[in-house]
């Protein structure tokens, strides 16, 4: 499988290798991602998960694959509709819907379908050498997958706008707009992303979820009054856990504190 999975710790590492095609999209990124991705979320002890591209193919990923006359064609209207109930296990569901926080490491080009799927994760550390494209429209499509209100909701209707519209999107320019939260030089950016990780990992897991949870749901909640009710619910469950009596007890006794997720 073009897909290579590594546990550092707390942490779950997930590459898109096919290093020969500029790690390119092909079903079995679909597959690949799902299966792994759901393995995390049973393992107790990733606490949270990095999404980044081989390095040996010189992208984060080239997007779909093109050469194959197959790619963006449909033999029918039916066939289509009736595959549509199996598009929703789709990986981007599946990476948003994870209750780990997720950190891309955009080490190159994110273009097409590879440009979406790091709108899927929850932070975004960029290589000087990254670049994000949505080329769709120019192919008389358009981003599938929720790409450009995926976008929209990292940096407002006009900056998604432009993107959607093929206009590309550098290094410097996504983390000036918010789009990425670190942006450092190209052979530095594995060690950003484990940096940030490992942070996200060394805190009570229980808080970090639910602190992902809290956003990602608070963004469809139409007004901060209810988003905020709900977050006082959050923030009693909470309350009731051990980590947190072992977070400010650690506080008190000025020692590091131990988690274990209960």
């Amino acid at each position: 499988m073009p897909i290579t999975y590594e546990k550092k710790g707390g942490v779950g590492i997930v590459t898109l290798s096919r290093p020969d095609a500029r790690n390119a999209w092909g079903q079995d990124y679909y597959e690949g991602l799902v299966d792994y991705f759901t393995e995390m979320e049973d393992d107790d002890e990733i606490c949270c998960a990095i999404l980044t591209g081989d390095e040996a193919g010189g992208a984060f990923s080239a997007g779909a694959n093109l050469k194959d006359r197959k790619t963006h064609s449909r033999d029918s209207t039916a066939e289509f509709i009736k595959r549509l109930p199996k598009r929703r296990v789709s990986p981007f569901n599946v990476l948003s819907n994870f209750p780990k926080p997720i950190v891309a490491a955009v080490n190159g080009y994110a273009i097409g379908i590879g440009c979406i799927v790091t709108f899927c994760c929850d932070l975004i550390v960029a290589s000087e050498r990254a670049e994000w494209r949505l080329p769709q429209v120019a192919l008389g499509i358009m981003p599938a997958y929720g790409g450009a209100p995926r976008l929209a909701r990292w940096v407002g209707k006009g900056q998604a706008t432009k993107v959607a519209m093929g206009f590309p999107l550098s290094a410097e320019e996504a983390y000036r707009i918010g789009l990425a939260q670190w942006l450092v030089p190209h052979e530095k950016l594995m060690g950003q992303a484990m940096e940030v990780a490992e942070h996200i990992a060394s805190m009570p897991p229980l808080a970090s979820r639910m602190v992902k949870e809290s956003i990602q749901h608070g963004m469809d909640v139409p007004n901060i009054a209810d988003a905020s009710l709900t977050d006082l619910y959050r923030f009693m469950a909470l309350e009731f856990t051990q980590d947190k009596e072992e977070a400010h007890q650690a506080w008190r006794d000025k020692r590091p504190p131990v988690f274990k997720g209960e």
